[in-house]
This record gives C-alpha cells, sequence and structure tokens, in this order.
C-alpha cells in the first residue's frame, strides 16, 4: 500500500507556486522563470521562502523517519516531522535580522497553505478540517516555544522537548530521543554553516541524513547559484 506522505507528494506540487497578495497561485507555462514578473526585496524573500519552505517537505525523508521513529503513516505524523524542520528554518532565519523575521513570517504562512490544501487533498470535510487547523495552530506554537527553550538548553532538555512535542509523550525507546536529539544538533549545526544572504536570496536548504553513513563527517554547505535578482 502506497504511503501518505507518496499520495500528498503525487497530488501537490509546491514548488509550481508563487505568492501573490498573500495567496498561493499555481504558475502557468507561459510565465517562465521563478518571479520573473515580481520585483522588490520583500517579492524576492517571499520567493526565497516559497523555496525553504519547500524544502521542508520535498527534501525530508519522511519514510526514514516513520520508519526510524515508529510513527504512523498519518497526515499528523507528516505535520510533526514538517513542523520540526519549519522550526530549524526558523530559528536560522531570525539571526538575520529583519528580513529574516520577515522570511520567518511568510514560510509560516506557506506551511498553514499547505496544511490546508493536503487536507483538502484527502477529503477531510471543511468543518473539521478548519476544527483541526485551530487545534494545530495552538500545539504549532507551544511546539516553538517547547522547542526553542530545549535548543537552548542541554541535550537532555532538547530530548524533554522531543519527547512531549515530536513523540506526543510516547516514546519508550532511548535510542529515538538519541537519534532525534543527534539529528537537530548536526542540522542546527549544518544550518548556521550556511550564508545568511545566501538564503535570504534562494531559500535553498539541504537537510543531513536522519543516520549518517560517516557519523563524524559534517560537510561544508555548497554556495548556491544564483543571478542578479536572486533566482
Amino acid at each position: 500500500m502506497a504511503l501518505l506522505v507518496r499520495v500528498l507528494r503525487n497530488r501537490i506540487n509546491i514548488s509550481q507556486w508563487v505568492p501573490v497578495c498573500g495567496r498561493l497561485v499555481p504558475v502557468s507555462s507561459t510565465q517562465g522563470q521563478w518571479g520573473r514578473a515580481l520585483s522588490g526585496t520583500f517579492q524576492k524573500i517571499k520567493i526565497a521562502a516559497l523555496r525553504m519552505y519547500t524544502s521542508c517537505v520535498e527534501k525530508t525523508d519522511f519514510e526514514e523517519f516513520f520508519l526510524r521513529c515508529q510513527m504512523p503513516d498519518t497526515f499528523n505524523s507528516w505535520f510533526l516531522i514538517t513542523l520540526l524542520h519549519v522550526w530549524m528554518c526558523l530559528v536560522r532565519m531570525k539571526q538575520e535580522g529583519r528580513s529574516g523575521k520577515y522570511m520567518c513570517r511568510i514560510i509560516v504562512h506557506f506551511m498553514w497553505e499547505d496544511v490546508e490544501q493536503r487536507g483538502r487533498v484527502m477529503g477531510v470535510n471543511s468543518y473539521i478540517l478548519k476544527k483541526n487547523m485551530i487545534l494545530m495552530t495552538n500545539n504549532f506554537y507551544a511546539a516553538i516555544l517547547g522547542y526553542d527553550e530545549g535548543i537552548l538548553s542541554d541535550d537532555h532538555g532538547l530530548a524533554a522537548a522531543l519527547w512531549r512535542t515530536f513523540f506526543n509523550q510516547k516514546c519508550e525507546d532511548p535510542r529515538q530521543l538519541e537519534l532525534l536529539v543527534e539529528y537537530v544538533r548536526k542540522q542546527m549545526q549544518y544550518l548556521d554553516s550556511m550564508n545568511g544572504e545566501d538564503l535570504l536570496l534562494t531559500g535553498e536548504v539541504s537537510w543531513r541524513p536522519l543516520v549518517e553513513k560517516n557519523p563524524q563527517s559534517i560537510l561544508k554547505p555548497h554556495s548556491p547559484t544564483y543571478n542578479d535578482e536572486g533566482l
């Protein structure tokens, strides 16, 4: 049976959206490259924010998380994994001043647009979807607060935050917590090594594997390529 994440990936192509007036609108085949008709710094940041959010859902190996963290193949599991990666992006971009904080708001906006669309694709009743969106919003901000406190703490503090939110207080295998703590620490180190200006211009983010083939190897990310429009 096909995994839910595969079904959603086949039905939704986030990379074909561009931000217009606070909405996500599909790009027609005649519009050419990203944002050609858009201008201004904030529009460029919106495009970069969309790319960064896209990296959270299209470059993350959800199936490996399902397997190694023994998570069910459900929409809620997808959301918890996505939330974790979005949070790491937010932590990184908040270091980039006013532009970075603006980009954070746009990333979160795209996340909720995506969550709502995926719920509709799955055929969730509109009333139930609206109710669930309110619940997920509350859980999102509680998770962000907990993760923020955890990342500033030692590994025990981070593990507690992951246990409460990511595992919903149901993880009985300490090896899973240890794996996730290691993943978050190395990923944050990897994101911190990326150039902030490049991230604001391109939004291109790659993720370290959940399990490293060479645990002592944290590679320096390649510098992204972009033109004078930051694309």
